[in-house]
């Protein structure tokens, strides 16, 4: 079993653009949302993953993540009612790697920076990019943005 322990943030400008090692474009849909169970679909490149989470608790959640042929990920993704686009950034800073994600269609201009931790108390240095914390807002999570039809405020 995989734990993912993260912290999430909106971000304030484009600082990270500059600082960032490399990006990619991501397709994901959700086959379930429920809050007690998500199962996520998601290709980029020529990759393609189904990734299972358990309810957050705290920023803690249980997470399994499996590679699925590229072809399987995509007659996936077209069973999903919503399909969230959005570009990944890699933004390495203080010793941590940060993904922000600029999100494109009907939630473009809403940009959101996650930093995932070894524990829930480990400190972390925010960059300058970093603004209001919405971990645990279930607004911002992206089973939710997926079926959403503006960025929450």
């Amino acid at each position: 079993m995989s734990l993912e322990i993260e912290r999430k943030y909106l971000v304030e400008n484009s600082g990270y653009k500059t600082m960032a090692t490399g990006s990619k474009f991501i397709s994901q849909g959700y086959l379930n949302t429920d809050p007690e169970r998500t199962v996520r679909i998601r290709t980029y490149a020529d990759h393609g993953f189904i990734t299972v989470k358990s309810k957050n608790s705290g920023s803690t959640r249980h997470e399994w993540e499996y590679e699925v042929p590229y072809a399987d990920a995509v007659e996936m993704l077209a069973l999903c009612d919503n399909v969230i686009e959005k570009r990944r950034w890699i933004v390495p800073y203080a010793g941590h790697c940060w993904e922000v994600d600029e999100y494109g269609g009907h939630l473009h201009g809403l940009v959101v920076a996650e930093v995932e931790l070894e524990s829930e108390d480990e400190a972390v240095n925010l960059p300058d990019f970093a603004g209001r914390e919405v971990t645990g807002d279930v607004r911002y999570y992206n089973s939710s943005l997926s079926s959403c039809r503006q960025i929450p405020q």
